[in-house]
């Protein structure tokens, strides 16, 4: 069954399947960023940073504007920022229930000496 709604979504969270990505769309959630400035926080080479970036644009996930010799990057639509921010309280509850299950497994059981 081809649905384009869902191959619209599969596209994007191919975008986003990447750590660096993310980090990239979690810096400009800040605000607009030169491409130096993202190089400089990721602690990245340019040309991989690059390649990241190229990804986000031809996903359309991010804007650009040349100012002289500088690229500035920001977030297409906030709404993404909000996406990745819910993947981080998902994230948040499950470390939480995880965490509450290896408390019980600590707890001795009744009867075991």
């Amino acid at each position: 069954m081809y649905d384009p709604l869902r191959r619209f979504k599969a596209d994007i969270f191919q975008a986003l399947a990447h750590p660096t990505r993310i980090a990239i769309l979690e810096l400009l959630g800040a605000g607009e960023l030169s491409a130096g400035a993202l190089i400089e926080r990721l602690g990245m080479e340019q040309a991989t940073v690059s390649q990241h970036l190229a990804v986000l644009r031809a996903k359309q996930l991010v804007l650009n504007r040349k100012v002289g010799n500088q690229v500035f990057y920001s977030v297409r639509d906030p709404i993404l920022i909000e996406v990745l921010n819910l993947m981080r309280a998902y994230f948040h509850t499950h470390l939480k229930e995880a965490s509450g299950m290896l408390d019980e497994m600590e707890k001795p059981l009744a009867g075991v000496r």
